[in-house]
């Protein structure tokens, strides 16, 4: 396990504390970043930097040497690495392709976006094509399934929090902000870090993941609370009319991989001393 190679691509909010987390638990770590700037920081933080960006990468040799481990984790978000839908896709295509056969496992980080509204509880498997990002994404999980078969975990998170993402920012100070009593689809990134962790650990391959915090607030409640928090202004909510909702089921993470959400409740998350 010590000597195991992962290969984090996209270092960011999500990505670097996952690097320095596989770090400290003795895998050898590789790590992208599309900003010259950062390629120190990996590297004070014990992990192998690489400079890659799309589309312009022009060193093919590069992303070869980056990709040469036994486990990619692609964690880069489609509104991060392109405003061109087909381009993302066609980068996540690009990696898949230049993966050399040592690459035995991939972990694709995916958003419980691509679930429409059913106004319930959504499980893993009531995915279907609602709208084009939704599409997006399905289609990308898709590609690392079959280039993988069996070998390849989807991670749908909720609602990203913690660390410098603070969701009283969010809403504050708009008006006629709709749907008050949906509830808030949302993971912390304590409990981000640790979710990948342990599917790397466990080695839990060929699975599909909701990744979510199993309380769900009200919209309003949530909000409102958050930005209070800030000393920021409340956002003003419409009068519910017809409600429209998802409530992301993360029951199967939790039975499968025997996992325990360190904040469980986004509202006592917003307070918690390391947020």
């Amino acid at each position: 396990m010590g000597t195991k190679t992962i290969s984090v691509m996209g270092c960011g909010w999500l990505g670097l504390p996952l690097a320095e987390e596989l770090v400290r638990l003795g895998y050898r770590v590789k790590g992208s970043t599309t900003t010259p700037g950062k390629l120190p920081l990996l590297q004070e933080k014990g992990i192998e930097p690489f400079l890659i960006s799309f589309p312009e990468n022009r060193s093919e040799s590069k992303l070869q040497e980056f990709l040469d481990a036994e486990v990619l984790l692609f964690n880069l978000p489609p509104s991060r690495s392109s405003t061109d839908t087909n381009s993302y896709e066609e980068v996540l295509q690009k990696v898949l392709e230049a993966a050399p056969a040592r690459l035995k496992n991939a972990v694709f980080v995916s958003s419980t976006s691509v679930y429409p509204d059913l106004n319930r509880d959504v499980t893993e498997e009531d995915a279907i094509p609602a709208a084009e990002a939704s599409s997006l994404l399905l289609r990308c999980e898709f590609l690392v399934q079959q280039t993988f078969p069996d070998a390849s975990t989807i991670v749908r998170f909720g609602g990203l929090m913690g660390g410098n993402r603070k969701p009283g920012r969010f809403l504050a100070g708009k008006t006629d902000v709709p749907q008050p009593e949906a509830p808030v689809n949302m993971i912390h990134l304590t409990d981000a870090v640790q979710v990948i962790t342990q599917i790397l650990e466990q080695e839990k391959w060929g699975f599909v993941f909701n990744a979510c915090a199993p309380n769900h607030p009200s919209r309003k409640e949530f909000y409102t609370k958050a930005a209070q928090l800030l000393e920021l202004t409340p956002p003003q909510f419409q009068e519910q009319g017809e409600l429209t909702f998802k409530r992301i089921n993360s029951d199967f993470l939790r039975q499968e991989l025997g996992f325990t959400f360190r904040f469980p409740d986004p509202l006592v998350c917003l307070s918690a001393p390391e947020f």
